[in-house]
């Protein structure tokens, strides 16, 4: 049975950091991509982060570029996302998925093993 599960949101003052964590279970983690993405209240769900199953390829979107960083430990099952001068419009529900496409664009899709997401909140 696969489960993929996020951790690490929370509430943060703007400028502060979070790091969420996703471990999956049930599946050959390694031979995945993996991607992190969210959903404001009243947005469609968007891409935020994604790296491939090597760990080699990254992608990001523009919002969050030089803020965010995706990584991978495959020994551990366990993709991060480290988050850094958080902004109030940053604000989300986030969620990780496992064997989700991975490409510049970040298409979001039905594919792939999602977890139920963790909540982050940034106060102005």
């Amino acid at each position: 049975q696969v489960q993929v599960v996020e951790s690490g949101g929370g509430l943060v003052q703007a400028g502060g950091s979070l790091r969420l964590s996703c471990t999956a279970s049930g599946l050959t983690f390694d031979d995945l991509n993996m991607g992190w993405f969210r959903q404001a209240p009243g947005k469609e769900r968007e891409g935020v982060s994604c790296i491939r199953w090597s760990g080699g390829t990254t992608y990001y979107a523009d919002s969050v570029k030089g803020r965010f960083t995706i990584s991978r430990d495959n020994a551990k099952n366990t993709l991060y996302l480290q988050m850094n001068s958080l902004k109030p419009e940053d604000t989300a529900m986030y969620y990780c998925a496992a064997g989700h496409p991975c490409s510049p664009r970040m298409v979001v899709t039905t594919g792939g093993y999602w977890g139920q997401g963790t909540q982050v909140t940034v106060s102005s």
